[in-house]
């Protein structure tokens, strides 16, 4: 069986309680919004290493939310 119908056997409700776990992670485009600033900031903030990210697959960052929601707090 194919991954892709291996993965297409299985459906999520994501209106069901408790169907996904809490976000332990956050992308690049969530800390725009959430700090209101632009792209190239928070790629400057990951090279300074001011939080825990690391890339997946395709170069895409994931910025862990305990160590971003920590930092923030430090921000204040």
């Amino acid at each position: 069986m194919s991954e892709a119908a291996y993965m297409g056997s299985f459906e999520i409700d994501a209106d069901a309680a408790g169907a996904l776990p809490e976000k332990r992670c956050y992308t690049v485009e969530e800390l725009q919004v959430i700090l209101a600033v632009s792209r190239p900031t928070i790629y400057n903030l990951i090279r300074k290493k001011e939080f825990n990210a690391f890339q997946i697959g395709g170069g895409k960052w994931r910025i862990s939310k305990k160590s971003f929601d920590e930092w923030l707090d430090k921000q204040i």
